[in-house]
């Protein structure tokens, strides 16, 4: 999904391609060539040309083309691309030689997990490449014998006269070179580190599953191909972007190494550049010749002035003009100065973001004394705005204050009862636990505030319910029978299905897909989990809905890609409800993607329906907070949170007693996950108070999506 506003200011992009252009002196600070694209499919598209391309020249020298693959879901679409323009008849892999670049060890070739069967299913066997073209690294080989395999791998390389094109995705590992590998590393047998394997676990469905070792390529085997291209995506993947283009080469940093390389580029999408210089603050880079230009836009004004004001540790309203001559941002004054208007400006974006009523104000009409109220606020206004015209005269408005002290007054006899108009609301939720996860004070407080609050869980969340509780729920239901003697029936096909989890479960090789009766189960685990979630937050039940959209039922952690079927089904729910305003997960940093996924649909089905009046009425806001918080200057909403109403938060979470303590697919990160929230929340209050506003306990942010016309 392309980002709606541009971050950057000085890169231009290219309407046909997505391409990210720009002066060449705002790349100073980059050691590898760095592309940036809007979003991932057009990356994809780009290196699968490239691909395409080289294929070519090779087969009109008359030679074989070796390419070196890689397995993971940020390659993926570079593969589906291969197989359309295979489908095409834009290209024949008949002359081309591949060499992957890792795999498991130990593991069958047959296993869903293995990497072989990965390339298999999501390239090899969609193509017309010669299977004994395929090289690989066997994961079931004997433990006497790897040595010589891995000697024999290295040898045939060089027979083949190296690798021409080598793909390699990057993160904190490249194939499973971890953090301090060599650059003469050859290929080895690796121990693999506890991080990486939390990291394989949902794949494994348990950290306990995955293997201890793998079968890796080594830098130096990589480095040595004639050609290397490095992918990454999404924000995740932002921190080690920049450190792989801009920072040292380090064995710290696996990717770095390449900076060395003759030939590396480095090809991301808009998302994964946001650390990068050029991208998050552009007024750093000195020219060296040419005036560099930056195109102030508010977006980017907003982010100078806070990064000035937390760098400095100053209130944005102290913030002096010389600061922001030291700092390299004067031609920011050019366009929006003088300074004191600046600050004011971003000062006063931050305090409108600052909402309480998240569905909308009440109409004060309804109130009493709010004739009064109104008059005196609409003459407060207007004061407002005369002093901000004549802020130097303000010593002649001493009235203004008196006012002001009588509107507050007349505040305390306001009647806190008054509700907003009641708006049809929908909170599309990936997973079971995201919507109290990531913006379950501003739910609780819709609810409160006597909204239509619908909830629709886009995805069963099955996968991520350890087996000891599906084998509970069974026991609860079969127990249950025969406790309120439900009759023979019943009870025997509770006993049935109890004992056919357990021997399931018992004979469960690591890794092996669930029964349907688990899927089922883990399933009901979830729903009656978020059924309670949201009911805590004062949801009416027939406005809970599941939608089960079906490129998530796989059973596997490996999704199928979204399909007609499910945006049909968003259509259709959408139709039914015709809301006023929708909240969706814009966290695409979710490292198995189904947030990223549920977020597409959901805007496939908007565009199908913005003609319709209502849908041009509807508001659209995108939360975040399951895996990391929006920037202060994008925030276009903050709820604040008082200590109680964080407390209730919490509880709301709770009732998600499968993934609390220990969730089945933490991440890295081992935090749970109401304190993670929790810290996040608070730490956008902390930035609001550094910045020198109100001082709330915490704070869940969003920002709006723009429905194209």
């Amino acid at each position: 999904m392309a980002t709606q506003q541009q971050y950057s200011g000085v890169n231009k992009i290219n309407s046909e391609t997505g391409l990210f252009e720009c002066n060449e002196e705002f790349k100073s600070k980059e050691k590898l060539e760095t592309i940036v694209y809007q979003d991932p499919e057009q990356v994809n598209i780009f290196i699968a040309s490239e691909i395409v391309k080289a294929i070519e020249v090779s087969n009109s020298n008359g030679k074989p083309f070796v390419l070196g693959l890689s397995c993971g879901s940020t390659p993926s679409g570079v593969y589906d691309q291969l197989v359309k323009l295979y489908k095409e008849n834009k290209v024949s892999f008949k002359n081309v030689i591949t060499f992957n670049v890792d795999e498991y060890y130990p593991i069958e070739r047959t296993r869903i997990q293995s990497f072989y069967r990965y390339m298999q299913e999501n390239l090899f066997e969609l193509i017309d490449i010669k299977k004994e073209n395929i090289n690989f690294l066997n994961g079931e080989i004997q433990e006497t014998e790897i040595d010589k395999h891995l000697k024999e791998y290295e040898e045939k390389i060089e027979q083949v006269g190296g690798i021409d094109l080598m793909l390699i995705p990057i993160g904190k590992r490249i194939g499973f070179n971890e953090a301090g590998s060599l650059a003469n590393t050859k290929t080895r047998l690796v121990d693999l580190e506890q991080n990486t394997r939390i990291d394989a676990a949902s794949d494994f469905f348990g950290t306990e599953h995955v293997p201890h070792h793998a079968l890796t390529m080594g830098l130096s085997t990589m480095f040595n191909s004639k050609r290397i291209i490095l992918m990454a995506f999404s924000e995740g993947k932002a921190s080690i972007v920049q450190k792989t283009t801009e920072g040292e080469v380090t064995p710290l940093i696996p990717s770095s190494i390449f900076q060395c390389h003759q030939k590396c580029q480095l090809i991301i999408d808009e998302a994964a550049a946001v650390e990068i210089t050029r991208c998050k603050q552009p007024w750093v880079i000195h020219s060296t010749g040419t005036t560099l230009t930056i195109k102030w836009s508010p977006l980017l004004a907003r982010k100078a002035v806070i990064w000035l004001s937390l760098k400095l540790g100053k209130p944005i309203l102290k913030l002096e003009e010389e600061e922001y001559h030291d700092h390299n941002l004067s031609s920011l004054l050019k366009v929006f100065g003088p300074c004191h208007n600046l600050n004011l400006k971003v000062f006063r974006y931050l305090q409108s973001t600052i909402n309480g009523w998240p569905g909308g104000r009440p109409n004060q009409h309804q109130s009493p004394t709010s004739p009064k109220i109104n008059s005196d606020q609409q003459q407060q206004q207007q004061q407002q705005q005369q002093q901000q015209q004549h802020h130097h005269h303000h010593h002649n408005h001493q009235d203004s204050s008196f006012d002001q002290i009588n509107i507050i007054n007349e505040m305390w006899d306001y009647d806190g009862n008054i509700k907003p108009i009641s708006k049809r609301v929908i909170v599309f939720s990936p997973h079971p636990d995201d919507d109290v996860i990531s913006m379950g004070g501003t739910f609780i407080r819709l609810c409160d505030q006597g909204h239509q609050v619908h909830v629709a869980y886009q995805t069963s969340g099955n996968i991520a319910v350890w087996d000891d509780d599906a084998v509970r729920f069974a026991n609860f239901a079969s127990e249950f029978s025969k406790l309120f003697s439900l009759g023979t029936e019943s009870i025997e096909k509770s006993t049935t299905i109890e004992k056919d989890v357990n021997q399931f479960i018992k004979t469960k090789k690591p890794g092996q897909p669930d029964s349907k009766e688990i899927q089922l189960i883990k399933g009901l685990i979830r729903k009656t989990e978020a059924r309670a979630g949201a009911r805590y937050a004062g949801v009416a039940p027939d406005r809970i809905h599941f939608l089960d959209l079906p490129f998530y039922e796989t059973g596997a952690v490996k999704k199928k890609p979204l399909g007609e079927e499910d945006i049909e089904i968003m259509v259709q729910f959408l139709e039914s409800i015709k809301p006023e305003i929708i909240f969706a997960a814009g966290d695409l940093s979710d490292p198995h993607g189904t947030h990223r996924v549920c977020l597409k649909a959901i805007l496939s089905a908007i565009d199908r329906l913005k003609t319709k009046d209502w849908m041009k009425e509807c508001q659209v806001w995108l939360y975040r907070g399951a895996w990391q918080e929006w920037e202060p200057e994008r925030i276009e909403m903050a709820v604040p949170m008082s200590p109680f109403e964080l407390m209730r938060k919490r509880m709301s979470i709770f009732k998600h007693q499968s993934q609390k303590d220990v969730p089945a697919f933490p991440g890295t990160d081992k935090r749970e996950f109401w304190v993670r929230a929790e810290c996040r929340n608070r730490e956008t209050a902390k930035i609001y108070d550094n910045l020198g506003l109100t001082e709330f306990e915490a704070m869940e942010a969003f920002v709006s999506y723009k429905i194209p016309q």
